[in-house]
């Protein structure tokens, strides 16, 4: 079964109390959630492994530690996700991005993949799924199907805020993925809403409606 990280830095749960607000506009909320998703970062990259390499100093020669060559990839889910990958590129710059877009069918309510772009080398990779809302789990579980389809086999997934039932779907559909997640709220409402959540992060990250 994967595991489940929730978040308990309280730079975090202060930041996300104020995206909460529905009186943070675009420009403070798109600042704030990548400000989020660099913490987040910081604490789901604990385990990457270090090698010893010397180097030499301005007094002298010595050793240190450097990242074990390991390949990063971040990849959003199109179009929320986006709002989340130049905090993760602050902390991790050398790593690549691609991009997954998904829409929801009208009728059948499933995902449809419209928009797939990853490195070439992506199954080399450990790759970072984000999206900042995890309410379903509909479209992060197939993106992450999608990665799978194509020879990814390390794969984590990060978001903001996360419904119990998404968490639930996730593990059941992914159980070898591990889940980062800032705060997990109380359920989904009659339209699928995060419920007490943020209200759509893509139009709040972007503006629209």
């Amino acid at each position: 079964m994967s595991k489940v990280y929730i978040m308990e830095h309280p730079l975090i749960k202060h930041k996300i109390g104020i995206i909460r607000r529905k009186e943070t506009g675009s420009k403070d909320f798109r600042a704030l959630i990548g400000e989020i998703a660099m913490l987040e970062c910081y604490e789901a990259t604990r385990d990457l492994k270090l090698t010893d390499v010397e180097i030499e100093t301005p007094i002298c020669k010595t050793t240190v530690q450097e990242l074990s060559g390991k390949k990063l990839a971040v990849v959003p889910i199109l179009r929320a996700g986006l709002g989340m990958v130049d905090g993760m590129l602050a902390m991790i710059p050398a790593a690549k991005v691609g991009h997954i877009g998904l829409y929801r069918d009208p009728e059948t309510l499933k995902p449809v993949e419209y928009y797939c772009k990853l490195p070439a080398d992506c199954e080399e990779r450990d790759v970072f799924v984000v999206d900042p809302m995890l309410a379903t789990g509909g479209s992060s579980a197939t993106a992450i199907d999608m990665l799978k389809a194509r020879g990814v086999k390390n794969i984590r997934f990060m978001c903001i805020i996360a419904a119990p039932e998404g968490i639930k779907y996730m593990q059941e559909q992914h159980p070898d993925v591990d889940l980062y997640i800032g705060a997990v709220d109380d359920h989904l409402n009659d339209h699928c809403y995060i419920v007490p959540g943020l209200g759509d992060a893509g139009d709040r990250i972007f503006g629209t409606k």
